[in-house]
């Protein structure tokens, strides 16, 4: 049955770090979406909308904000249960909490309960689709794509792959069972419903060469597949780097050398970028992830959004649970905002919204199916109730403007604020 979803509709008319973001993004004050067959049909006043298809179902969130779904473009989901836990450093982090977490997957039925409870968590927060590492286990993989199936979630994941002995004896594989267990999984997942493989080398200090040369192999022999790694993260990890590949031209290079760098590949984080890097990744068209909780939280350093998108960059957004401390795009997209001040780059409302959602989807490019409001693209939606608290409903009264009035819940917002999310145009259960 059709289905006309109502409230003020947010659309996109162009790049908001090219054009002025006002025009860019629009809001449509009283507006109604068609959907059928878990796609967007049309969108057109409230009133018009109701009586050109009044057989259709209709659901009215009245003044609510209907945004695209949340895109969250790097995350661990693994990382679920240790989220927010103290540390020091990246590298003590990892050893302390990140690795005793992850050996847990070994247990099925442990990876199978923590993927359902972290894609819930999720659709309570608005988000509709993630990239997410998982563990070396091939059965985390499958838990994850699983329970994404179950709740028809678009979803991008891959097998975490770590050979080298800086990575504990519990928690590595070879390069043979890298290749050979993720070549297994593409063949399972890969295309599979909404389901999206990335091959997954953790970062090149956990890789031995032999392995990142697997793994650019099986890039090749499947090209439609994303890459996702870690990229330029901390300086001390930088310099690490260097140390197991002291013939490496620079931390890029690690994985040049192993064709690993080229469209659709996502690097994570990118913020301590030497020249020759950005020169090379644009020219490859590879996507850097911003994760701005997780790089305050572990104390890694400011990506530079102005320059970037300057560049003209594929930038995404993402939690990058559990390094970052929150599951909410709405706290990603505030703490973007903050780490943006700090780099003397003043990021609009509209242009947050807009990375968060057609952002992170060009970076992934799947910018022709999610990300974005518009006939033909697929249905998934967060509603946001623009007056979720007390404190942030005393501010928004006040606006003059929509985007005065969306600003406030943008930076004070969090699950609260979402009063539904929809994926293929079904409610989900929050």
């Amino acid at each position: 049955m059709d289905k006309l979803i109502a409230g003020q509709v947010v659309t996109y008319h162009g790049n908001p770090f090219e054009i002025p973001a006002e025009e860019a993004v629009q809001v449509l004050s009283d507006a109604a979406i068609l959907i059928r067959d878990g796609h967007v049909v049309s969108i057109g006043g409230r009133d018009h909308m109701r009586a050109k298809h009044h057989e259709a179902e209709f659901f009215d969130h009245g003044p609510a904000l209907i945004v695209p779904g949340f895109i969250d473009a790097h995350a661990h989901y693994p990382q679920t249960a240790m989220i927010a836990s103290w540390g020091k450093r990246l590298i003590d982090w990892l050893n302390t909490y990140t690795f005793p977490e992850e050996a847990k997957f070994a247990d099925p039925a442990y990876a199978h309960d923590i993927a359902g409870r972290y894609l819930d968590l999720l659709l309570a927060n608005g988000t509709t689709t993630v990239t997410s590492f998982c563990t070396i286990h091939p059965g985390s993989v499958e838990a994850l794509f699983q329970a994404a199936e179950d709740r028809s979630m678009r979803i991008v994941a891959g097998k975490t792959c770590m050979d080298r002995d800086t990575a504990p004896d519990f928690l590595r594989d070879t390069a043979k069972a890298a290749y050979d267990e993720s070549k297994a999984l593409i063949g399972r997942w890969h295309g599979n419903g909404r389901a999206t493989y990335a091959i997954t080398p953790r970062f090149s200090p956990t890789s031995t060469p032999e392995q990142l040369d697997a793994l650019g192999r099986l890039w090749a022999e499947y090209p439609d597949c994303l890459m996702q790694t870690h990229l330029s993260e901390q300086l001390d990890e930088i310099e690490w780097v260097k140390g197991l590949y002291p013939d490496a031209r620079d931390y890029l290079d690690t994985y040049e050398q192993f064709g690993l760098v080229r469209e659709g590949a996502l690097f994570g984080h990118a913020i301590h970028l030497e020249p020759r890097e950005i020169a090379h990744l644009k020219a490859m068209d590879c996507s850097l992830i911003h994760c701005p909780t997780s790089n305050t939280f572990i104390g890694s350093g400011l990506f530079d959004m102005g320059a970037r998108k300057g560049e003209g960059f594929r930038v995404g957004l993402a939690t990058d649970t559990g390094g970052g401390s929150s599951f909410s795009m709405l706290r990603t997209m505030a703490a973007t905002y903050e780490i943006g001040q700090l780099t003397h780059t003043a990021i609009h409302p509209a242009q947050l919204l807009w990375l968060a959602t057609y952002g992170s989807a060009e970076a992934l490019h799947m910018q022709d199916k999610i990300g974005a409001i518009a006939p033909g693209m697929e249905a998934d939606f967060a509603v946001i109730d623009l007056a979720s608290t007390p404190a942030i409903a005393q501010r928004a009264i006040r606006a003059e403007t929509i985007w005065e009035e969306v600003f406030p819940t943008i930076m004070m917002g969090d699950d609260r604020a979402i009063i539904a999310s929809y994926v293929m145009g079904e409610r989900a259960a929050l």
